[in-house]
């Protein structure tokens, strides 16, 4: 039976043979791939500074303690998000206030943000889903609303220098995407990014900080003040302390322990050599012929790629289909299943998972996030997917929601 995996990294001879150049070359930490590889999105992001760590939530939690954000703080978030974007909020002690996306939308809900945004709020974190950037100038632009920053107040010399929320985007799955002509990772205070294995560029685990925050901040010094938190607060990386004679360090703080090594690292430039020329356009020409094989059912939604002023980078194709409950939508799913077909969601809202149900967070509070939710289906989107293989899951896709609505 033929087996088409959800999203399987490119690995092949180039990746193979960069990551053996580097254990071979005697230093397999962070060391001089992952200083390029920052270097190299930092350019291609046009941002103020990157720090590359082991994961796109260490990162982000970096500059939440960075910026002091603790207990008796709160941090908006989408209520349609992945779990680790309100996780690293609860691992700092604040509170996530959860937030609708907007109707018939997977982007965060400006309106909506207004209305939770308090003295205690801190931080804002919109969501791009799937690769499509949200409106980052909206928020941007919310922030620096004269009584939303008559309402902040600062609890660390940070935030008192900022002088209003920060805004901090999960741009964790659009890297290589485009909000008004420019690549995103510029266009908000910090961005983060994720290099996982299911990402369009993957380091195998690993992702990126951009930072653009505003003066008097100088990013440089913000990201090397990062950098020493992620290395247990050592003031000199390994690299560093194996020149002769620099064997000395000292422990500026109680630091932690993510940073990215340079065997990660290479894969992501193996990855950067050809992310432009060669795997956007491939997702692209995958993402069009399913929206061809679907088009004119009656039941088809289209993920939204562009709206004129942003493209996504078509990280998923986030298929919604009109008339099936969740019930349904999982039918759908376990009928692909058996013929090969591997087939995903994104996401489960977090006030459906156990820990933020615990915590007094209801589904029925975010309505849209819950429309968005019960008819998703994530068809596989990846670099050697063929022609043939997206008309197999879209025949195998059709079928079965034909047969559940027909009955």
């Amino acid at each position: 039976m033929k087996q088409i995996p959800f999203s399987p990294p490119r690995i092949d001879q180039k990746t193979v043979d960069a990551v053996t150049e580097v254990l071979l070359s005697g230093w397999i930490t962070t060391g001089p791939k992952t200083r390029e590889l920052e270097s190299r999105i930092n350019t291609y992001c046009g941002s103020g500074a990157t720090l590359c760590l082991n994961s796109w939530t260490n990162a982000a939690e970096l500059v939440l303690r960075w910026l002091g954000v603790g207990p008796g703080d709160e941090v908006i978030v989408p209520a349609y998000t992945y779990a680790a974007t309100a996780n690293i909020v609860v691992h700092v002690g604040a509170t996530p206030i959860l937030v609708d996306v907007a109707e018939n939308s997977f982007a965060i809900d400006i309106t909506a943000i207004r209305s939770k945004i308090t003295a205690k709020t801190k931080v804002i974190m919109p969501v791009d889903i799937g690769g499509m950037p949200c409106d980052y100038d909206a928020v941007m632009k919310l922030v620096e609303e004269p009584e939303i920053k008559a309402m902040f107040q600062p609890a660390s010399d940070h935030q008192k220098t900022l002088g209003r929320i920060l805004v901090m985007a999960d741009a964790a799955h659009s890297f290589g995407a485009i909000f008004h002509g420019k690549k995103v990772g510029s266009q908000t205070d910090v961005m983060g990014f994720s290099f996982h294995a299911v990402k369009n560029l993957t380091t195998a685990e690993g992702g990126a900080l951009t930072l653009n925050l505003p003066a008097p901040f100088d990013n440089a010094a913000v990201r090397a003040s990062l950098n020493v938190s992620a290395l247990h607060g050592q003031s000199k990386d390994a690299l560093t302390k194996t020149q002769a004679g620099q064997w000395r360090y000292d422990i500026v703080e109680a630091g932690y322990k993510c940073n990215l090594t340079d065997i990660h690292a290479v894969i992501g430039l193996v990855e950067m050599d050809r992310y432009d020329s060669e795997t956007l356009p491939r997702r692209k020409e995958i993402c069009q012929l399913y929206t061809q094989q679907f088009k004119g059912k009656s039941w088809f939604m289209a993920p939204i790629f562009t709206d004129g002023n942003s493209e996504s980078c078509y990280h998923l194709y986030a298929l919604r289909i009109l008339g099936l409950n969740e019930t349904g939508r999982d039918e759908v799913i376990r009928m692909c299943a058996e013929k090969g077909i591997a087939l995903n969601v994104h996401f489960q809202p977090l006030p459906l998972l156990s820990f933020y149900k615990n915590k007094g967070y209801r589904m029925d509070e975010y309505p849209n996030a819950w429309a968005q939710y019960v008819n998703e289906i994530s068809l596989p989107v990846y670099y050697n997917l063929s022609d043939e293989d997206v008309k197999f899951v879209s025949d195998c896709i059709i079928n079965a929601v034909e047969s559940l609505t027909s009955a």
